[in-house]
């Protein structure tokens, strides 16, 4: 099932990037510009995550915090604001998570993953065309047989799945995938896309982003 999230930024320029990043991996997205619009939305729609800037109109995000705590919805904080006052401010009135803008949408696609796997809203199962991967089996599957991916060729599909129709460059998956402390070569990055590739019958979605990386297509 889809999850719907509730974008509450008044920069609309911001929000509109934030909705399309969420919509191109498949989440329902509703977009508000100041607290009591937001409010007004929480009461009429079940929104299974809220994206809240602290600086908005009417009411601020801190203030729209305290009043939508009954409604149990996680909130991530979305702000320009780098104090650790704020920031605790935040956390301490039930914040589930607190960016700082700017920030890559690769982040936020990744914030927002765990924080509704923490609340148990979280897909654990990905379908992309007749392939399926269990989560938390760490098992992938092409046409109902199982698939032997080495663990970084797994994980990588991991990102190429959650990522959908998102070119993503090699820096990124060497961080997703290897972690920030790898200092071996990006080609490695090539190598195990090459082998994805073939594995799972991939050569038509998997496609080359030139001087970027890569990006999975339906």
């Amino acid at each position: 099932m889809q999850k719907k999230i509730l974008i509450v930024e008044d920069d609309i320029h911001i929000s509109q990037i934030i909705k399309m990043n969420l919509n191109i991996v498949n989440y329902i997205t509703t977009e508000v510009y100041d607290g009591l619009a937001a409010l007004e939305a929480i009461k009429q729609e079940k929104y299974d995550l809220i994206l809240l800037d602290v600086m908005i109109p009417l009411l601020d995000g801190f203030a729209l915090m305290e009043k939508i705590q009954p409604y149990c919805i996680p909130v991530i904080f979305l702000t320009a604001k780098n104090s650790v006052y704020d920031k605790v401010n935040g956390l301490k009135l039930g914040a589930d998570d607190y960016m700082v803008k700017p920030f890559e949408g690769i982040e936020l696609l990744a914030r927002i993953e765990t924080v509704l796997r923490r609340y148990g809203k979280d897909e654990r199962v990905i379908k992309f065309q007749n392939i399926q991967i269990d989560l938390d089996k760490r098992e992938i599957t092409l046409q109902g047989e199982p698939v032997e991916l080495t663990p970084k060729e797994y994980e990588l599909m991991v990102v190429l799945l959650k990522n959908k129709n998102i070119a993503l460059s090699r820096e990124q998956f060497i961080d997703n995938v290897w972690g920030g402390d790898y200092y071996g070569e990006t080609r490695t990055v090539d190598m195990h896309i090459k082998s994805v590739r073939k594995k799972l019958q991939l050569q038509d979605h998997i496609k080359t982003v030139y001087k970027v990386g890569y990006r999975l297509e339906d």
